[in-house]
């Protein structure tokens, strides 16, 4: 089969590399500026409820106990994994740091605010969470970007994109 006939050249040639060229320039750095921003935007929503609860450790125990109890999980115990998730996720998120393995576990509390917890006390669901899953589901999936220190780490040494 010529080259003609798989669409190689011809009139529509230059049309597809304009448009690839396209491509490659918005999955370049918008979207490692995109990613970054979602990463800040989680980390520092996670990091200020973690300083919250810390601030006050014994209402935070309290909280998890009498308002908002997380099923299977003793209070003191959903107190402290809830604090450590808050304060050091969103640390690995700014630095882009084993980001997919950070922002699981802050998508999971998401989760479990809003249909655990908001199932029993409808005050905890909120609107916002929805937007809190869908961009810590990105980050889940497509990683960090370029601009994070994941990148950095991994391509030169093993070529392996992020």
């Amino acid at each position: 089969m010529s080259s003609t006939a798989l669409g190689a050249s011809g009139p529509a040639a230059p049309a597809r590399r304009i448009a690839g060229m396209a491509v490659d320039l918005l999955e370049g750095w918008p979207t490692a500026i995109v990613l970054l921003l979602a990463r800040l935007w989680m980390a520092s929503i996670f990091f200020r409820a973690g300083l919250l609860k810390l601030r006050d450790f014994g209402s935070t125990v309290f909280l998890f106990s009498d308002v908002h109890p997380v099923p299977l999980l003793p209070p003191a115990l959903a107190a402290t994994l809830a604090t450590a998730v808050e304060l050091a996720c969103p640390v690995l998120l700014v630095l882009g740091l084993a980001t997919r393995v950070a922002a699981l576990p802050m998508l999971a509390m998401v989760v479990v605010i809003q249909f655990v917890v908001g199932a029993a006390d409808p005050a905890f669901r909120q609107d916002e969470h929805y937007a809190w899953m869908l961009l810590l589901a990105v980050l889940v999936c497509a990683g960090p970007g370029r601009l994070s220190l994941d990148r950095q780490l991994v391509t030169p040494r093993w070529g392996v994109p992020t």
